[in-house]
């Protein structure tokens, strides 16, 4: 991570990782606990059940690309320290930074193994996926589920899990229950290759710019944050719709690329391999939402990733299938629950307006 401009964003963003990593932090200063604090019942970090999982998932990766334990570039402007920078990643140039730090122990991975690899220990385990199922509605009765309507017809359960990602809100109004969270676009791109890209070579973040880079395919992965994101009501997008077919702008993260040429002389020019994006959920609070939703008993969200769903999303599919079984929650998650927002959140456009605002300030919202 580098702190160019200010000390000050730089040491909120320390304690915060995003897309690609593992731990997905963020410091309150509204008195409650948040995603860092929470604790299991044996006392290990919520947010620390990642790297159990992924290596416990080995063998259902296979096919898939590998983890790449790399670390992040986030020490004080001590020569040295320029000097092990430009070391972990040679096309940084980060004289001028006001603060560096690198995390050895970080990793990234493609998100796609991560559910591809449950599917396939589900399956091993004797449960029955249903991949590319369209489901159509939730069958509700005196407040609580009893089933779920797909194309293919019902299944009889009293739980339900909302883990829909983009459609989160939909599939929650199907059971007469609100979600507030927004899908928001957010893109990347990757460079065509580049003599000298490793991908041993750490991740490293902007914080000042709130642009992210990392080697990918043998060339540079950038990303980012801009300050007016597209936000997206998924009710009105056509039937069939896939990411593939969301809108890009590549001059969103060209103009990116601009604010941290200094740092990365070689993004002055650049050729796109690949341009992509997604639509993450964002929430008013920038904090995930994870608990059963008010008024509809067994209908529980996972959902508001803020874009770093991957690095906790193991942890939350145990905490809410102990919920689940046990009747209660593993640990306290006040600060997650669905019902933590104020009444002026049901206006569609407070609601749209903070979650634009916690997206544009990724790296540094208290």
């Amino acid at each position: 991570y580098l702190g160019r401009d200010s000390l000050e964003p730089f040491l909120a963003a320390c304690r915060r990782h995003g897309a690609g990593l593992f731990c997905v932090l963020k410091t309150s200063n509204e008195g409650g606990a948040d995603v860092q604090d929470l604790v299991l019942s044996d006392g290990r970090p919520l947010w620390h059940h990642l790297a159990r999982v992924v290596h416990g998932l080995g063998e259902e990766l296979v096919g898939e690309r590998g983890l790449s334990s790399i670390g992040a570039v986030v020490g004080a402007t001590h020569p040295r320290a320029v000097g092990e920078a430009r070391r972990l990643m040679p096309f940084l140039d980060p004289v001028g930074t006001q603060g560096i730090t690198y995390t050895p122990s970080d990793l990234y991975l493609e998100p796609a193994q991560i559910p591809l690899g449950y599917a396939r220990a589900a399956a091993r385990l004797g449960a029955t996926v249903m991949p590319n199922t369209a489901v159509t509605g939730i069958v509700t009765r005196n407040g609580a589920v009893e089933g779920v309507i797909t194309e293919q017809g019902q299944i009889r359960t009293p739980v339900v899990v909302d883990a829909a990602g983009a459609w989160t809100r939909l599939v929650a109004q199907m059971a007469d229950g609100r979600v507030p969270v927004v899908p928001t676009r957010h893109q990347l791109l990757i460079t065509e290759p580049i003599d000298g890209v490793a991908a041993t070579h750490p991740i490293v973040r902007v914080i000042d710019s709130n642009v992210y880079i990392r080697p990918e395919k043998g060339g540079l992965m950038l990303g980012g944050y801009e300050p007016d994101p597209v936000q997206y009501d998924t009710a009105a997008l056509p039937a069939g719709f896939q990411m593939k077919d969301l809108a890009l702008d590549i001059g969103v993260l060209r103009r990116l690329a601009g604010t941290v040429v200094a740092q990365f002389p070689i993004l002055r020019e650049f050729k796109v391999r690949e341009h992509r994006g997604g639509l993450p959920t964002m929430t008013a609070d920038g904090r995930h939402i994870v608990g059963p939703v008010p008024g509809i008993r067994g209908f529980f969200v996972a959902s508001g990733c803020c874009v770093g769903g991957l690095s906790i999303s193991p942890a939350v599919g145990e905490v809410l299938a102990e919920w689940i079984l046990a009747g209660k929650p593993p640990m306290d998650l006040t600060p997650l629950a669905p019902e933590r927002f104020g009444a002026e959140y049901q206006l569609e456009e407070k609601l749209q307006a903070q979650c634009r605002w916690q997206y544009a300030h990724q790296y540094s919202a208290p």
